[in-house]
């Protein structure tokens, strides 16, 4: 479905403006505190549950003991409610001395120890979301300058008790003041989110030059229809959001919630698998050390990481909305080839769904099609009918390999063949070079 990217389109991301601090090419992979742990701080009963510096250690350790570093899962963020309530006498952030006895120093330099990043929380505002002590304007390059003598790689700046005046010249001076730091430090912007995620409040080429990655939409909820409203909201924008993402500049749907206490083993295959055709930063937010066998092997799926961490970096759509309640979405990938997803909006029963590449605009040739949760590999002619079995809120996903000849034609930054336009059907799609 659509458009096969190859030289072009890397030609043209290339001379697309992005923050010039080098990192981030591909999706930030990791563990994120919130989702699982929130703001959890009485630390009374088991330490190792509540934000203290024994979770992170913990996090730390399965991260780098049970497979995930190795996929590329190396950050650890912390969020909300990590520091003190009072600056220190130079006016300095502090971690709450009672959590994190060592300092997050000490935290950053274990975490490095063992090929790992250390990520951390903070808001433009007087108070952060969770009601600590929030960076205002006057505290920016201080609080900077905190976060790269503390070794700390990533940040994220959150936008509670701000308003839109402030969070206007806030944001774009941290980027400047992290830079200046001579620290690599990714920066998470929360801006957009809190100016609806939208044109013409929202300006996605200037969000690009200042900042690695950007939440865009409301927190995640540990629910499927959490969930499935991000999804929406996010392929309902796809024209706005897909030419705004590229390599060290992401769209960010929020967390993965996979492993925790909502999602069926279905909904969290799907999950993982729109947050790899969407080009989503790999944040998990659960509990690495109890996490079943099923979601670690969602979680852990190599083929679906590197779907993810496609370098061509281009965001994917949605191609399809059936009358079925069948949704399809591709995104292109090097190399010529491309990703498929087949989602099931049904919840019913499973459904047996009949297409074809050729209907699903490939160009005429053999496939290698592999199906990313079941390893089954099989080779289909464009003109093949084929059906797939997608269970209720489920997805069945494939890595389709590029044909032998590919069709030389232009691509503009979207992946869509530039003498190809979509008709005024809901379902229409441009044609796909692959």
């Amino acid at each position: 479905m659509y458009f096969a990217v190859f030289l072009s389109a890397l030609a043209l991301s290339a001379t697309t403006f992005a923050l010039d601090n080098g990192l981030m090419r591909t999706p930030p992979m990791g563990w994120l505190a919130w989702e699982r742990f929130r703001c959890d701080i009485d630390c009374t009963d088991d330490p190792k549950n509540c934000i203290s510096e024994d979770l992170f250690i913990d996090m730390a350790d399965r991260l780098s003991e049970d497979g995930w570093r190795e996929l590329g899962y190396v950050y650890v963020n912390i969020d909300d409610c990590w520091s003190s309530k009072q600056r220190d006498e130079k006016g300095r952030l502090q971690a709450d001395p009672k959590r994190f006895p060592g300092g997050i120093p000490k935290l950053s330099r274990y975490l490095h120890d063992r090929g790992l990043k250390l990520g951390i929380y903070g808001d433009m505002g007087t108070l952060t979301c969770g009601g600590y002590p929030g960076t205002p304007l006057d505290k920016i390059e201080i609080d900077a300058q905190t976060f790269a003598d503390w070794e700390v790689d990533m940040f994220k700046f959150d936008g509670c008790y701000s308003n839109e005046t402030v969070q206007e010249k806030g944001y774009p001076l941290m980027s400047k003041a992290l830079n200046a730091t001579g620290r690599p430090i990714g920066y998470s912007c929360s801006w957009p989110a809190y100016q609806g995620g939208l044109p013409p409040k929202v300006n996605y080429t200037q969000l690009g030059e200042i900042c690695n990655l950007w939440r865009n939409y409301g927190d995640i909820q540990d629910s499927w229809g959490s969930v499935v409203s991000i999804v929406d909201w996010f392929f309902d924008n796809q024209e706005v959001l897909i030419p705004a993402a590229g390599p060290g500049r992401w769209n960010d749907p929020d967390m993965l919630i996979i492993g925790d206490f909502a999602l069926s083993m279905d909904q969290s295959r799907s999950q993982m698998a729109l947050w790899a055709i969407m080009a989503a930063p790999l944040f998990m937010s659960n509990d690495l050390r109890t996490i079943s066998s099923g979601a670690r092997s969602i979680l852990q799926n190599k083929m679906v990481i590197s779907i993810n961490q496609d370098p061509l970096g281009i965001q994917g759509r949605r191609i399809l909305k059936e009358k079925s309640n069948i949704q399809v979405f591709w995104r292109p990938l090097s190399d010529g080839a491309s990703a498929l997803v087949f989602f099931s909006r049904r919840s019913d029963m499973p459904y047996r769904y009949k297409t074809s590449l050729k209907k699903l605009n490939y160009t005429t040739g053999s496939y290698k099609v592999y199906d990313v949760f079941t390893d089954k590999t099989t080779t289909l002619k464009d003109s093949t009918d084929f059906v797939v079995s997608v269970n209720p809120s489920g997805v069945v996903m494939w890595h389709v390999s590029a044909p032998a000849k590919l069709n030389q034609r232009h691509f503009d930054r979207r992946g869509n063949a530039m003498e190809s336009v979509f008709g005024g059907d809901e379902n229409a799609i441009p044609r796909v070079f692959l």
